[in-house]
């Protein structure tokens, strides 16, 4: 109840974040009893189908965990802890809100899901799509229900999780007023974007192996190309951090004024909240850059309308998560903005600053994802 009254008192903007991931989980809960529609009818071959499900999943609970940590009504304030709502209780809060958002999301994706196989109503669409919905046979409860869990599930136990560890490291005092240490997971994520790249790129040259079914021109690429590619995505989201931390140091370089001094002090602070969403987002790009390069000017893709919403919706999650992150980090920043404020800097120099950091990040991680894109498209057009 007390997380409700939180929601319905809450910033507009805190709304729209909220509106957002029940729209997100509505449309990760439609994919699932769309998947679930057509193995009823082609049992053989399904679950490829259901595990590419797992990516706008995956993206969902990244956003849905994004908004949790930036909902003003779960962010420890001093005093608190008096009136019975310390870091557990917070917690509790943020998971239930995230709950409540993901089951709503997934309810309406039931309902619309029922809306077009005509349960609820005349069949709509003149019938498309009825092989893919199922129309005449009997939605197993069990199955339907357990797909739309999925979702709410896996995000309110991903919120809990990341919020106990924020609320407990928010609660302790700072131990040193230095920048932040450097994320030490560059190494790693090096090693496993080239082992994807390497992997994808031998896999292309053997040919043959298990080709599971996949949207498009994707269906005669080998299982150990789509594992690489996989990889290659995990390697750019652990990397994103300390690439980011390195811009920071970057800019510092070669004799800094202060507002090259200000943008990258601040960059390297807030490397770990930003630079893991620009990791992934990284990562989704460049794959929506190599599977485009597929196709030719007068091509035709023969993506349906489930593989572009998917498409969109991993989209669409990883811009809002690193937007929902940026602002995060901009309230983490309050207390310093108002301190330079009061010593006598002006508005002008902390926009400035920005926009430096935001040209800095963009040099890099705009090469970076071209270069990953060309290198995971080389073994799918050759």
């Amino acid at each position: 109840m007390l997380a409700l009254r939180l929601g319905r008192g809450a910033h507009p903007l805190a709304l729209l974040r909220r509106l957002l991931v029940v729209a997100a989980s509505a449309g990760v809960g439609f994919l699932l009893l769309c998947t679930l529609g057509w193995a009823m009818s082609h049992p053989v071959g399904s679950l490829p189908r259901l595990l590419w499900c797992l990516i706008p999943l995956a993206a969902t609970v990244q956003f849905a965990v994004a908004v949790a940590r930036t909902d003003p009504g779960t962010r420890p304030r001093t005093g608190l802890s008096a009136v019975g709502l310390g870091p557990a209780r917070l917690t509790t809060l943020a998971a239930t809100s995230t709950a409540v958002s993901c089951t709503l999301g997934s309810a309406v994706a039931l309902l619309f899901f029922l809306h077009l196989r005509g349960d609820l109503s005349a069949m709509p669409l003149d019938g498309k799509g009825a092989d893919l919905l199922a129309r005449n046979q009997p939605l197993p409860l069990a199955a339907v229900l357990t797909l739309l869990a999925l979702v709410p599930t896996f995000a309110t136990a991903a919120t809990g999780l990341v919020m106990r560890r924020h609320t407990r490291r928010t609660a302790r005092p700072p131990e040193s007023t230095d920048p932040a240490p450097a994320p030490t997971g560059l190494p790693w994520g090096v090693a496993l974007t080239t082992a994807g790249l390497a992997i994808e790129t031998y896999a292309s040259r053997g040919g043959g192996g298990s080709t599971p079914p996949l949207p498009g021109r994707f269906d005669g690429s080998s299982a150990g190309v789509l594992a690489g590619w996989s990889l290659t995505a995990v390697g750019l989201a652990l990397a994103g951090p300390g690439i980011t931390y390195l811009c920071g140091r970057l800019l510092q370089t070669l004799r800094p004024g202060a507002i090259r001094l200000l943008a990258g002090r601040t960059l390297m602070a807030e490397a770990q909240g930003i630079g893991r969403p620009l990791g992934v987002l990284c990562a989704v790009l460049s794959g929506v850059f190599a599977a485009n390069s597929l196709y030719g000017p007068g091509d035709e893709t023969p993506f349906g309308p489930l593989t572009s919403l998917g498409a969109a919706l991993v989209i669409g999650c990883a811009a809002a998560t690193l937007l929902t992150a940026a602002v995060e980090t901009r309230q983490a920043r309050v207390p310093t903005t108002t301190t330079l404020h009061h010593l006598g800097a002006h508005a002008g120099l902390l926009r400035t600053a920005a926009a430096v950091r935001a040209t800095a990040v963009l040099a890099i991680f705009a090469p970076l994802t071209w270069m990953v894109a060309a290198l995971a498209a080389v073994p799918l057009t050759t």
